[in-house]
């Protein structure tokens, strides 16, 4: 899924790389999600007793810099990220999520972890080149590297086995992403496909990271 590390990174693994810091310039595909953005009209199928339903949300999700993070040699730029949601008639919170997006430049590799008040946390991963508009990240349980840890009760009656989300930039103030995850529910003898997509608009831009402000 990533460049083999002993191809991009030497063999001393306590020597720390040095780094920019100014993280926005050196986010590579992840610098045009940096800011805040809105999205009214986000669509979630979800399973139900009586069979998928739709529902059309609200939301918004922040992208901040952090100051750049090594771990010896490896070098990571990232964003800190939370992402609130809301049905339109109703004020309790639909989801709710933070996490990291991380680039990695040596391996042209992004990192997105997650976590969310279900008590399930996952680290999706996938590969992209800098000047990329596109990119999907995907996680799978079991997965040391990237993968899905959910609490028993969940994870007995709607056991998720991947999660995969595709982000694209579509203009300087515009964004969409669709992410799929995928359950085996506990009495359905099938995998459901829990889809979420949304398109989001700009409605402030990127803060600079702590070091560089």
């Amino acid at each position: 899924m990533s460049a083999q590390p002993d191809r991009v990174y030497p063999d001393d693994i306590f020597t720390e790389a040095d780094g920019s810091d100014d993280t926005l310039a050196e986010l590579g595909p992840l610098r045009a999600l940096a800011g805040t953005w809105q999205g009214e009209r986000g669509r979630d199928i979800s399973p139900k007793a009586q069979g998928p339903e739709t529902t059309i949300y609200r939301e918004e999700w922040t992208f901040d810099p952090i100051d750049r993070q090594v771990n010896g040699p490896q070098l990571l730029y990232g964003l800190r990220y939370h992402q609130h949601v809301n049905k339109f008639d109703e004020a309790l919170t639909f989801h709710d999520q933070v996490g990291y997006l991380l680039w990695e430049p040596a391996a042209r590799t992004i990192y997105m972890t997650l976590a969310i008040p279900r008590a399930q946390v996952a680290m999706a991963m996938g590969t992209a080149e800098s000047g990329d508009s596109t990119f999907t990240l995907r996680a799978d349980v079991g997965n040391p590297a990237a993968g899905i840890l959910t609490n028993p009760w969940m994870d007995s009656h709607f056991h998720t086995t991947s999660w995969e989300i595709a982000f694209t930039v579509h203009g300087s103030d515009s964004i969409s992403y669709a992410q799929i995850t995928t359950l085996h529910i506990s009495d359905q003898a099938e995998p459901f496909a829990h889809r979420d997509s949304a398109k989001l608009t700009r409605v402030s831009p990127a803060r600079p990271n702590p070091l560089a402000g």
